[in-house]
């Protein structure tokens, strides 16, 4: 090979080798100065996050207050449109109701009276106005009954604690309600259907009420089942005839329409019992499920938010290999003795089957042992 010919492929080899070198400085220069930006990065994010936990950091703050911190604008909102639409809710329920009373006594009460025996006559009067009674008296006293409220004096409560929203004495088994912005005693839960709380002193009221009117709404539904499926099948029949009308109308030379073949009150009378018997069978079913959850918690002697705070207690001492025993509850037949307040057999119907304004047992204010319950079967506090 010609000397010429090597000297220019080592020439060529020396110049490779030097871009190359020049290239893995520019590479190891940007890696210093990319590492350089990364670290300055971790430094401002740590330097970001301790400021923000030395300012706000509380060894007692979980995720949860956190949570309901981002959403207390949206808690907001909604806690001022439930408190209007309380009066729109109430009001739909009184309507609703009215509609439904008016519908039996218009459609039901005389078909009954054509076609039962005396007796079965006396059973529905006799049942239908009981049952119509036990609503009307238990959700008018939901309504206006108030749950209770601890005294805001200091010195009447001993060993509570202090509300943090506020600033009051805030007994065992009372949590504030947002809506109100009061706290309520043994709170339950905000019912908008009532536009009140549900707690201590309304509690009763608000499950007869559940009660009563779902056993109301199944009442209605299967007495009026047969009233129904012939209102249904009617209904079908006019719409039929309807449409058969409209085509004779229209295929004929000159401008007459036949008769109508059912009267305005036929039309009402069907529309009626069908309104009737898919509305009951709505609300028997929705109502019905709300009140097996309500009687769930009595029998386990806790309130719904109770239920939750619990729960968390359960799941904390089952980690630690400890059993948790709700202190509120006496066992499954003693809380409805106590819910209901039956003292003697004769309060079963004296205060139970029948309207009845007895207070609750206990002030809400301290928890002692009901007279309704044993000593020997009441639980040992939770520690």
């Amino acid at each position: 090979m010609p000397r010429r010919s090597m000297a220019g492929m080592r020439s060529r080899q020396r110049m490779f080798a030097a871009v190359m070198r020049l290239l893995l400085k520019c590479l190891r220069l940007g890696r210093r100065r990319r590492f350089k930006l990364v670290r300055q990065a971790e430094q401002l994010w740590h330097y970001g996050h301790l400021c923000l936990r030395s300012l706000l950091y509380n060894s007692f703050t979980n995720g949860d207050v956190v949570l309901d911190s981002l959403f207390e604008p949206v808690y907001w909102l909604v806690d001022h449109v439930t408190r209007w639409f309380g009066v729109v809710f109430v009001a739909l329920v009184i309507g609703l109701t009215s509609s439904i009373v008016a519908i039996v006594y218009i459609c039901l009460l005389p078909l009954i009276l054509q076609t039962y025996t005396p007796a079965w006559i006396c059973w529905h009067l006799a049942y239908g106005h009981w049952n119509l009674i036990m609503i009307v008296f238990h959700y008018y006293m939901a309504i206006t009954t108030s749950p209770g409220h601890p005294p805001q004096a200091k010195d009447d409560l001993t060993g509570v604690s202090i509300c943090r929203k506020c600033i009051a004495p805030k007994p065992a088994r009372t949590h504030h309600c947002s809506i109100c912005n009061r706290c309520v005693l043994k709170m339950d839960h905000h019912c908008p259907w009532l536009n009140n709380c549900v707690g201590h002193y309304n509690h009763r009221y608000f499950f007869s009420f559940c009660l009563f009117m779902t056993m109301g709404c199944i009442y209605c539904s299967i007495s009026g089942w047969e009233m129904f499926r012939d209102a249904y099948a009617a209904i079908e029949r006019m719409k039929l005839l309807e449409k058969e009308r409209l085509q004779v109308a229209a295929n004929q030379t000159y401008y007459q329409t036949p008769p109508p073949t059912f009267s305005f009150r036929q039309r009402a009378f069907h529309k009626s019992v069908v309104y009737l018997w898919v509305l009951c069978s709505s609300v028997a079913l929705a109502l019905g499920a709300l009140t097996l959850w309500h009687a769930a918690l009595i029998t386990r002697g806790e309130t719904s938010i109770e239920r939750h705070i619990n729960k968390k207690e359960r799941q904390r001492l089952q980690k630690k290999g400890k059993i948790f025993r709700n202190p509120y509850s006496y066992g499954s037949w003693d809380n409805w003795k106590v819910f209901l307040g039956v003292d003697v057999p004769r309060h079963w119907l004296t205060r139970v089957l029948l309207p009845s304004p007895h207070l609750p047992h206990g002030t809400g204010l301290s928890w002692d042992l009901p007279p309704c319950v044993t000593k020997q079967r009441a639980p040992l506090l939770a520690i």
